[in-house]
């Protein structure tokens, strides 16, 4: 059966080819993306052409886009979305904008009692519901290894986690999980860290506290480590990253552990990064 949708999407693709040298160069820069098939490949090809069509990328003045610069970008962030049914996930904004530093915005937050408290907070980058996704250039330039840290993926699983409404950290689950099963991994883990770190505030904790913050930057920051750490996270936090391996349909803890398997030299930066994107 013909599909207007199908057409268009092929229509885009068509008119706007990825050259092997430019997508071996994007692949180079981005070890993340290592272990896949060649079929996934393919399909996180065409969905970083779609998401570029989709959405405009506004580089601020100090930063400057070249195609590699842009092909990368997309496509870590369709990587979270690569064994999901192309259904609009990223919908409501339209627009990332691209700093050349981290920046200062506004905070306000009231707390149990109701106080109000407001100040300046620097952040590398900001998502906010129905507005753009805000990234600062040095923290995209530095995702997309296996390092515990990705920018990218951080900010849009704030956009995932908004589907619902307000960031809670709980993003629309599929028909087959639970929300109950999800609520107790999700905030059983958040209430450790959190533990740990009122019992010791300096101590080294074993993700980024910054996920600490609130149940919101707590998906977001496991989220990062679900794709750029999956290890240290399924060690530290199992049920955590079964829930998400649930919610994404993936499973790179099983990709690295081959890469390790074929790449006896294949390593991961053991000073796994406790870079807080605070976003």
């Amino acid at each position: 059966m013909w599909s207007f949708r199908a057409w268009r999407r092929q229509r885009i693709l068509a008119r706007h080819p990825i050259e092997p040298t430019t997508w071996a160069t994007v692949r180079r820069r981005l070890p993340i993306l290592d272990g896949l098939t060649e079929a996934e490949e393919q399909r996180l090809r065409e969905r970083a052409v779609l998401f570029l069509h989709r959405k405009h990328l506004t580089a601020l003045p100090g930063v400057e886009l070249d195609e590699v610069d842009r092909l990368a970008l997309a496509a870590q962030a369709e990587l979270p979305l690569l064994h999901l049914a192309e259904l609009n996930w990223y919908q409501g904004f339209h627009e990332i904008v691209l700093y050349p530093d981290d920046f200062v915005s506004p905070q306000r937050h009231r707390d149990a009692s109701g106080v109000v408290h407001e100040w300046d907070g620097e952040h590398s980058g900001e998502a906010w519901q129905q507005g753009p996704v805000i990234l600062a250039w040095p923290g995209v330039q530095a995702s997309g290894g296996w390092e515990g840290y990705n920018l990218v993926i951080h900010e849009l699983a704030h956009k995932l986690d908004m589907l619902n409404g307000d960031a809670n950290g709980l993003p629309p689950l599929h028909r087959d999980m639970r929300v109950g099963e999800w609520a107790s991994a999700m905030q059983g883990a958040f209430d450790q860290l959190n533990a740990e770190l009122d019992a010791n505030p300096d101590g080294e904790t074993a993700i980024d506290p910054y996920a600490a913050e609130n149940p919101a930057e707590f998906f977001a920051v496991t989220s990062e480590y679900f794709f750029s750490a999956p290890d240290l996270l399924a060690e530290a936090l199992p049920a955590v990253y079964a829930q998400l391996a649930l919610f994404y349909r993936q499973q790179p803890l099983a990709r690295l552990h081959d890469l390790q398997a074929a790449h006896p030299d294949y390593r991961i930066t053991p000073e796994v990064g406790h870079c807080a994107t605070n976003g």
